[in-house]
Order: structure tokens, then C-alpha cells, then sequence
């Protein structure tokens, strides 16, 4: 297979991870026979100070003409970030537009923690029982983010407005994405939603009904947002299958997934859209400990195992990279923000020799 990929390393943590993720990438590519041709573009905050915009035109370029893009996480520190004007922090300058220009609809956020690593999370081994394999799709391009938004002053007081709307096909279209996924793997899906408050949620638990119609072998239910944020906590391993959320509760739910898997070092997404889409780390750009060669590049890899899977449709060639980043573990290595005291400390991996140690993985088979 032959295929042009965009590469936008962003800022902070982010050159570090997504350097790992490229020695993976690359390591597939030979073993498997395929030819990538590899284009890098300045996006995020750091594109702002050198380019004037945090998705310069020569990103967005590069990009549409790229059959996928990998992309790192991004954001300065504080105080760099204050110095930004608001429409050109990277969150409301790059990453919005960057899903808005491709439509990527549909995001993917595996929660994978085997029963064997279970000492990562901060529940109790019981409360993960004998894991959690918990695939979120979460809609990407709807809902308040995308919503008019009003900040003024009216009647002498002032006041903030952000309007939340999704229509019919934006619902149908990802609650496909979801039963397919249910049906492919087998499972339940969890339809989220808070329909006892929002007419939004409403709308959407009715559209979500209408499609489970077509799908009479997947088992599906639907759970109140806060009752899932919930649950999640007291017995996480009940959603294991598929989780189908709304833009703003997505963000918020599967963040706190990744705290139940002890990192958001170990949540890996791929955004995807009708024509293309592009991979990310589901995690910020740790400014704090950006070049100190610490940072835990498993979500940044995943991601690459995604881009195989998601965007190029090669299911063999994600395996090979996921069975490679839990042999890792499995192995006894870990990373330093999922050491514990008694780890041994010639088995926590820096950035780069957990990079090295998967692609030694991945060649030796």
C-alpha cells in the first residue's frame, strides 16, 4: 500500500510521543511491506508564534492533500498560552476547524485494562474484576462546541450563551458507526444521554431508538449522563462493549475513564470522518514535562495501531501494534506516571525506550 500521511506534532509533549509513534509506524510499514510518504506541518500554539495561526494554510494544504494525519496534542504553559488572543488558542483555532474541514463525525476512545495490569488504576482490583475493554464513540462535530456562542450584556446584565443543536443526520450518522461496532465486536451498547433535562437528549435518545431497529441482534440500553459517571466508578467493567455520547458529555466521560485506567497516558482516539480522518493522543500536550523524556507514548502508538485499523483498513497490521503495547506490560515495564513504589526502577521505560521496546517487539515478532 502506498499513501501520503500528514504529520502535526504539535506542542509540548507532543514531538517526544508522536517521534515513538512514527519508529512504530515505520516499523509496520517494512514489516509488512507498505510505502508511506510522510509530510510534517506546524499546528497548535506553537504554529501561532512562528506562522501567525495556529492551522496555517500551508498545514491545511498539506492535509487535504494526505489520505490521513496523525496528529499530537497541543497547548503552551500558562502563561504562554494568556499571550494568545482567544481565537487563535489552538483548541478554538486548530483543532475545531481541523474536525470541522474533514467532518470527522465519529471519535474512537478504547479503555483497555486487562485484569493483569489492574494495579494502574486507582479502583481496587475487585472493582475491575476481570477488566475493562470499553470502546467510546463519541460525536465530534455537533452539539454546544459547534453552537452559537454570545457573550454581552442585555437589560443592564451581563450574560454568556452557547446554544447546544444536533440534527437528525449528525445523530443517525455516528449511532450507526456505534451499532456497527456493537455488531462487529460482539457486544452491548450503551446509548448516554440526559433526557430528562435536555431537549437535545431527547431528540437524540429518539433517533438512537429508530436506528437500534436495524440492528435486532446488538443488546443496547440507555443510562443518564451523571448515573454513568456513576457507575463508572463502582463497577466500570458493566459498559464493556460499546458507549455511544454526545460531543460535551464524551469529553467529559472519557476523560474520566482514562483516570480509571491510572493515565490519560493510556487513552489513544482516531477521529474519522467521511473522506479521511486523523489519529490523536486523547490527552493534553504536558507542557511541564516536555523534553525530559518521561512522557508515556502508549496513547500516541495506539493512535498509530488506529490509523492501521481506522484509516487505512489494515486490521492485521493494528493487531500486531496492540499486542506489542500490552506485551510492554506485560513484561513487567512500565512508565513513571504508572509506577508505584515497589516497582523496580530499571523497569520504568522513558519515551523513547518504550518506543524502542515495541518496534523490538513488532520486528522480532
Amino acid at each position: 500500500m502506498k499513501k501520503v500521511i500528514a504529520v502535526l506534532e504539535g506542542d509540548g509533549i507532543g514531538p517526544e510521543i508522536v517521534r515513538e509513534a512514527i519508529k512504530v509506524l515505520r516499523a509496520v510499514e517494512k514489516k509488512y511491506g507498505h510505502e508511506f510518504t510522510l509530510n510534517w506541518a506546524p499546528f497548535g500554539a506553537a504554529a501561532y508564534f512562528t506562522e501567525g495561526s495556529p492551522f496555517p494554510e500551508k498545514t491545511r494544504l498539506i492535509c487535504d492533500e494526505a489520505d490521513a494525519i496523525i496528529k499530537g496534542p497541543v497547548g503552551l504553559s500558562l502563561e504562554k498560552m494568556s499571550s494568545i488572543p482567544q481565537e487563535h488558542r489552538p483548541e478554538i483555532g486548530a483543532i475545531l476547524p481541523l474536525r470541522k474541514r474533514y467532518d470527522t463525525f465519529a471519535n474512537y476512545r478504547p479503555v483497555r485494562l486487562p485484569k493483569a495490569l489492574a494495579s494502574f488504576s486507582p479502583l481496587k482490583e475487585e472493582i475491575i474484576g476481570d477488566g475493562i475493554d470499553i470502546l467510546m464513540i463519541r460525536e465530534l462535530v455537533g452539539g454546544i462546541y459547534f453552537g452559537d456562542k454570545t457573550e454581552g450584556s442585555a437589560t443592564k446584565m451581563t450574560f454568556a450563551r452557547d446554544d447546544c443543536t444536533y440534527t437528525d443526520e449528525q445523530i443517525r450518522r455516528v449511532a450507526v458507526v456505534a451499532f456497527e461496532e456493537a455488531r462487529r465486536k460482539k457486544a452491548r451498547l450503551t446509548n448516554i444521554h440526559k433526557a430528562n433535562v435536555l431537549a437535545t437528549s431527547r431528540f437524540w435518545q429518539e433517533i438512537v431508538d429508530e436506528v437500534a431497529r436495524d440492528y435486532p441482534d446488538v443488546s443496547f440500553m440507555h443510562m443518564l449522563v451523571d448515573n454513568a459517571a456513576f457507575q463508572l466508578l463502582i463497577n466500570p467493567s458493566q459498559f464493556n462493549g460499546v458507549v455511544l455520547l454526545e460531543n460535551m458529555q464524551g469529553d467529559i466521560l472519557t476523560d474520566q475513564a482514562g483516570g480509571i485506567l491510572g493515565s490519560l497516558g493510556l487513552m489513544p482516539s482516531a477521529c474519522m470522518g467521511p473522506a479521511k480522518g486523523y489519529v490523536e493522543a486523547a490527552h493534553g500536550s504536558a507542557p511541564d514535562i516536555a523534553g525530559k523524556n518521561i512522557a508515556n507514548p502508549y496513547s500516541m502508538i495506539g493512535s498509530i495501531a488506529f490509523l492501521y485499523e481506522k484509516c487505512l483498513n489494515l486490521q492485521q497490521e493494528s493487531d500486531d501494534i496492540w499486542t506489542a503495547l500490552f506485551s510492554v506490560f506485560e513484561r513487567g515495564y512500565t512508565t513513571v506516571e504508572l509506577s508505584h513504589q515497589e516497582h523496580d526502577r530499571s523497569r520504568i521505560l522513558s519515551t523513547s525506550d518504550f518506543g524502542d521496546m515495541v518496534v523490538d517487539i513488532i520486528v522480532k515478532g
